[in-house]
């Protein structure tokens, strides 16, 4: 079955970055010259994707004025003859069909996914966290597309991550099929003790879910902080039909993390054909006063 629908749950606070997200949305937050979420949501189109909702909440228009039409601005620039930044932001407001709703109540990520049942319907669905951009050669939500449509059952993005972070994260049983793909059996959300650790592979940032998923999200009582996770709906489901867990291709980009912002402005940058020369330049000569 082909998908085409994509949610990108983006009213997180991002408490990790301020004072920076205290006025600005931590997905407007720019890799070179590009806004964070517009990353994500180039990435969901790459992968065949043709309606988006975004979740946001009060105080993120900000990323509803980036994705629609800018009449003056275009006006301006068609104009003044500069027709490649024309050609940009024109292309911005026609990358898909996007709309958006507001997560009126902070009571976590599943509680955001759960606004998006009347918009997905009950069709299959992919998931792009909005503080996470995903660059590589293949899109990876598209890589969770493709084995979905090969073993049917939802599709979770991994990564493994250090032994000593992990407790920030999920936690995944998992049993290895073949090459980069996984059967995932039962989830732990944020294990607090070794006992409670399933293995070092987490979901990181992408997921593809059966429509099946509001029904559990409805019955889900609140868990850690005191919020609906998304990880416990999924669980249920892991553990009675069992998931598939693909560890994609790509560089992951914590985009609520200081220094994840910094990786991702250095790494893009020098790979920016605006950037790249004068910041490697830049970086060997700063490289000799460290």
């Amino acid at each position: 079955m082909k998908i085409t629908k994509a949610v990108i749950p983006a009213a997180g606070l991002g408490t990790r970055v301020l004072p920076a997200t205290k006025s600005m949305p931590k997905e407007m937050l720019p890799i070179v010259d590009k806004p964070t979420i517009q990353y994500i949501v180039e990435e969901a189109v790459a992968a065949g994707i043709t309606d988006i909702l975004i979740v946001t909440n009060r105080g993120k228009g900000i990323i509803e004025d980036h994705f629609d039409a800018s009449p003056e601005l275009e006006a301006i620039l068609e104009k003044s003859g500069k027709l490649d930044f024309l050609e940009t932001v024109r292309g911005i407001s026609n990358l898909a069909n996007i709309t958006f709703i507001r997560q009126k109540e902070m009571k976590g990520l599943g509680h955001a996914i759960l606004k998006a049942k009347s918009f997905v319907g009950n069709e299959p669905f992919a998931v792009l966290f909005g503080d996470g951009a995903i660059v590589g050669e293949k899109p990876a939500i598209g890589q969770l597309i493709e084995h979905y449509g090969e073993f049917g059952k939802g599709v979770v993005g991994v990564k493994k991550v250090d032994a000593k972070d992990i407790h920030k994260y999920g936690s995944l049983k998992v049993e290895h099929i073949y090459d980069n793909v996984f059967k995932c059996t039962d989830m732990k959300e944020k294990p607090q003790t070794p006992e409670e650790v399933l293995s070092l592979y987490s979901i990181i940032d992408r997921c593809v879910l059966p429509s099946e998923i509001f029904e559990i999200l409805e019955r889900t009582q609140p868990g850690i902080g005191g919020e609906i996770q998304l990880t416990d709906a999924m669980r249920e489901i892991a553990v009675t039909d069992g998931m598939t867990a693909v560890e994609f291709e790509g560089k992951r980009y914590d985009m609520g993390n200081k220094f994840g912002i910094i990786q991702a402005q250095i790494e893009v940058g020098l790979q920016h054909p605006e950037t790249k020369d004068q910041l490697r330049e830049y970086i060997k000569e700063l490289a000799k006063t460290l």
